[in-house]
């Protein structure tokens, strides 16, 4: 066979592969850019650049080191407390209710994942519906986290058996574990997403492997420990609400401070190393996910490496290879996936580095590292968004009718079986442009908000800029890499 045939076979092969190669990203029509990507390139770049300097002329070091201006909330007077306690208590049960729930449709609802309720209520409603909730608003999260609420029952009758008296944790929660367990089950949760086979039946038995390790956790470490540290939707939440405008206030215990949207993230930096990890692979898990879904990635390992030289391991017929080659190209991207947040660290870390040593800063790298690492929370949030939310449009409105019929038996318990049967396909052009504008503005918040840190740990206006000019050209990077990974076209067998 000659070269010529067999890289025709190959891409015949990638084309049978990927019939829907041509389709844009996330959508099942094709959409062409109303002007060439470069243009979208160089006006990212340019708004960055702009937001740069203006907030290098406008933010002062007596502006930076003042705390960010809040309003004080507490609830007043004994009844409305009551009522809050009330309605805490309320959403503690449903939210354990629907918990359970999702594992009871799995085990005995329909194995369909657009006729079982589960699949719908966790990934779509919990998973990304909560991000943006928690947010806009504040963790509720943490009041509300049904695993908690299991614990507590748990202790509260331990402390029953034992005459009111909570049993103490078995083991001492070690130092420098840190977040670590947390980073761990972070990076199993999104390969499960991105790799596992989704059904409720598999969901449900995930969610009581998950139930059981939270609980071995809790025995171990105690609660708080675990909660605070080592549990991933606790820790995950905990950074998504370091940008809502609705913040505990610590002096108050049950009493609220509402800041301007995202101000808060600079207040603190990042508690650990593995807390700088966890953000760093809530950017690039989503960047990996888009980036693994497009025809390019794919060409990539099924046609270019191929051709390089796994023909020869594998076999030079395409067809008669092709078992192999999907066994290799799960391994593949595995790989780069639980390798993003090291890539990602070791870039980060270089930037910081050139930062200290362009401004000659006392502070040591890890402690800049740390300082920084909240401000890249803006930008996960927008990829997170940009990536995921026509989900929300097209599959988060179907939980309405799936209320009805959690089991798919037929049911119509709240009269909504019916409800919103038509698919909901969101318009490219629309969705495009949405994207472009949240990447954008999530880059150029971040760079607003590193400003502000600059000016907390270098002494004067003009090292606070100097510091900036390598994180400026990370943001550009990322930036212009999101946009990239958004228009390119999709390859269907992801």
């Amino acid at each position: 066979m000659t070269p010529t045939r067999i890289t025709r076979l190959a891409g015949l092969w990638l084309l049978w592969f990927c019939p829907g190669a041509a389709l844009a990203h996330s959508f099942g029509q094709v959409y062409n850019l109303p002007v060439p990507f470069w243009l979208y390139a160089w006006g990212a770049t340019g708004a960055l650049l702009a937001s740069f300097v203006m907030v290098a002329i406008a933010l002062t070091s007596a502006r930076a080191t003042q705390p960010p201006a809040y309003l004080a909330w507490a609830p007043p007077g004994r009844r409305t407390r009551s009522l809050l306690r009330l309605t805490h208590r309320l959403a503690q049960a449903i939210a354990l209710g629907l918990m359970l729930l999702c594992i009871a449709t799995g085990l005995w609802g329909v194995n369909s994942p657009y006729g079982n309720f589960n699949l719908t209520a966790f990934w779509i409603v919990f998973v990304l519906g909560l991000t943006y909730v928690v947010a806009l608003t504040g963790n509720l999260y943490a009041g509300i986290n049904p695993w908690r609420t299991l614990t507590d029952l748990g202790a509260a009758a331990g402390a029953a058996m034992h005459k009111d008296r909570t049993p103490a944790p078995l083991l001492r929660y070690p130092a420098w574990l840190g977040h670590w367990p947390a980073v761990a089950q972070y990076m199993a949760f999104i390969w499960i997403e991105l790799n596992a086979r989704h059904t409720p039946q598999t969901l449900a038995e995930a969610l009581l492997v998950y139930t059981a390790l939270t609980l071995c956790g809790c025995l171990l470490f105690g609660r708080q420990t675990w909660f605070r540290q080592a549990d991933v939707f606790a820790v995950f939440f905990q950074q998504v609400a370091r940008l809502a405008p609705l913040q505990p206030d610590p002096d108050r215990p049950g009493a609220l401070r509402v800041y301007w949207p995202m101000l808060a993230v600079a207040q603190r930096p990042a508690e650990s190393l593995s807390v700088l990890v966890f953000i760093l692979f809530m950017l690039s898990s989503t960047a990996f996910d888009g980036l693994s879904d497009t025809l390019a990635w794919r060409r990539w390992l099924w046609a270019d490496l191929y051709n390089a030289g796994l023909k020869h391991w594998v076999g030079t017929n395409p067809l008669a290879a092709f078992p192999q080659m999907q066994q290799i190209d799960r391994v593949w991207r595995s790989f780069w996936l639980l390798a993003s947040p090291w890539l990602y660290l070791v870039v980060y870390l270089a930037v910081i580095a050139v930062t200290r040593r362009l401004t000659r800063s006392a502070h040591d790298t890890r402690t800049l590292a740390l300082a920084f690492a909240p401000t890249l929370l803006p930008i996960a949030l927008a990829y997170h968004f940009t990536h995921y939310y026509t989900l929300l449009q097209s599959q988060g409105v179907k939980i309405l009718p799936l209320m009805s019929d959690p089991f798919g038996h037929g049911w119509d318990l709240f009269g909504t079986a019916d409800w919103l049967q038509r698919t909901i396909i969101p318009n490219p052009g629309t969705v495009w442009h949405v994207q472009v504008v949240l990447i954008v503005l999530g880059h150029v918040i971040s760079v607003y908000l590193a400003h502000r840190v600059a000016l907390l740990y270098f002494p004067s206006r003009r090292q606070a800029a100097m510091s900036q000019l390598p994180m400026l050209l990370l943001m550009i990077a990322l930036t212009v890499g999101g946009l990239w990974i958004l228009s390119q076209p999709l390859a269907s067998g992801g």
